[in-house]
């Protein structure tokens, strides 16, 4: 009985074999871990964030939520602040709120998210405006309070500033006429969707981004069933670079204006072809009979509207018109623009100004002049013209786009596609590219 009692005190006053190991081998993680962390976040920031960053965020985040939510104003009493004591209504502060309830923060690349369940009659809003209390407790860039149902509100943190390095090209398939170039401020990635805005203007100065977005926009659309179309004012040395994947290109205004009026015939006879079957736009006509999507892809537009003699002033009205009605009429029929410059004001003329109106989404990169950010964003928010003015030249990609998300501005930064990068995805595609006759309502020339 003692030998017994002997084993069984032994066995309860140390641990088993197993476990030291474990904790041993925990520590030593944890020791590795420690040294290399700094070195790690600098050479490879999303390993980091997965090994060290993302556990001890939510350490902090679980820690803290309690006293953020009764400093923030988040959490509701149980009993109302004010009481009734005899024939006086005493108003105090009540004692231990009940915090939002939080759910378990789930990783993303570069950050976390957490879903918190509202209490009654709260909104998304103080959440919102909490963000850079939270963004302090829990030691990351920014957290954003984002409300995608009724009766909760998800906090998405990043870790770091997604705008401050250029990220890889997106290499995977969103859809028809959809392409990713590059991440939103908040690290969402940057969708330019034509089915959801048919129509872009993109404007900026020299090596501000605008050719980069370009090529990152022509390297997603060229590995779809579409036509890509192009119009290079500078002689074709941007576009160019695309030439086995191009259907047509235009390299002067006289090319432009023939170009545009045969897309406008095309325009026309989608219409009937619609007519015809009784529907409102090529995207309800059978799969069969659907004609293939096009792209026209307009750089340096500030010069089709020149103008120096008489004779161009014809050939700027016909471009302007043309460049209107594909505007007005493409979007039911498959015919999208997406016109780009480093200068454009209402100083062009009142067809630059008409046009523009039909470009619903704008991407404003760094300008020189003020009448562009005008022009590109004046019209929709002014807030954004500030935003436009802040951005730094050692940014290059960084631009303030309206329309991608939410129908509101943000900023974002474009993929960064190499001209080599550009050439080798047209000569990997060039197959997709369709003859020009095979864009008429049903295929014929």
């Amino acid at each position: 009985m003692n030998t017994i009692n002997a084993v069984a005190a032994g066995s309860a006053g140390s641990s088993p074999p197993y476990v030291v190991w474990v904790l041993g081998a925990l520590t030593v993680v944890a020791l590795v871990l420690s040294v290399v962390s700094p070195w790690l976040r600098r050479r490879s920031p999303d390993v980091w964030w997965a090994l060290c960053g993302y556990p001890a965020t939510v350490v902090r985040v679980l820690w803290t939520w309690r006293r953020l939510a009764d400093l923030q104003g988040l959490s509701v009493p149980k009993r109302p602040a004010t009481a009734l004591l005899g024939n006086v209504v005493v108003q105090g502060r009540a004692l231990k709120p009940v915090k939002p309830r939080m759910g378990l923060p789930r990783w993303q690349r570069g950050g976390l998210v957490v879903r918190v369940r509202l209490h009654p009659g709260q909104t998304p809003e103080p959440y919102a405006a909490a963000g850079e209390a939270m963004a302090h407790a829990w030691r990351v860039f920014a957290v954003r309070g984002v409300s995608d149902s009724r009766g909760s509100v998800l906090l998405e943190a990043n870790a770091w500033d997604p705008l401050s390095v250029a990220s890889v090209p997106f290499r995977g398939s969103v859809g028809l006429l959809a392409a990713v170039v590059g991440l939103w401020e908040d690290g969402a990635r940057w969708l330019i969707d034509l089915r959801r805005v048919p129509h872009w203007l993109i404007v900026g100065a020299t090596r501000s981004g605008k050719s980069t977005v370009l090529a990152a926009l022509v390297s997603q659309w060229a590995r779809q069933r579409v036509a890509l179309v192009g119009i290079d004012l500078k002689g074709g040395m941007e576009l160019s670079l695309f030439g086995p994947r191009l259907t047509a290109l235009a390299t002067n205004r006289t090319e432009a204006a023939e170009l545009l009026g045969r897309l406008v015939e095309i325009t026309i006879g989608r219409m009937a072809l619609c007519r015809s079957a009784g529907v409102r736009s090529v995207w309800e006509l059978p799969d069969v009979q659907q004609p293939v999507p096009v792209i026209v892809l307009v750089d340096e537009v500030a010069e089709l509207y020149l103008t120096a003699t008489s004779a161009d002033k014809a050939e700027v009205a016909q471009v302007a018109t043309a460049l209107l009605r594909l505007g007005q009429l493409g979007a039911a029929l498959g015919i999208h623009l997406v016109v780009a410059g480093q200068r454009v004001g209402s100083d062009l003329g009142p067809g630059v100004t008409a046009l523009r109106a039909q470009l619903a989404g704008r991407i404003c990169f760094r300008v020189e002049d003020k009448g562009t950010a005008e022009m590109a964003l004046g019209d929709l928010d002014r807030e954004a013209l500030d935003a436009v003015q802040e951005i730094s030249v050692d940014l290059p990609g960084v631009a303030v786009a309206y329309g991608a998300r939410g129908g509101g501005w943000m900023r974002a930064r474009s993929h960064l596609v190499t001209p080599q990068q550009a050439q080798e995805t047209a000569q990997r595609f060039a197959h997709l590219a369709p003859a020009f006759g095979q864009l008429y309502a049903g295929g014929g020339a």
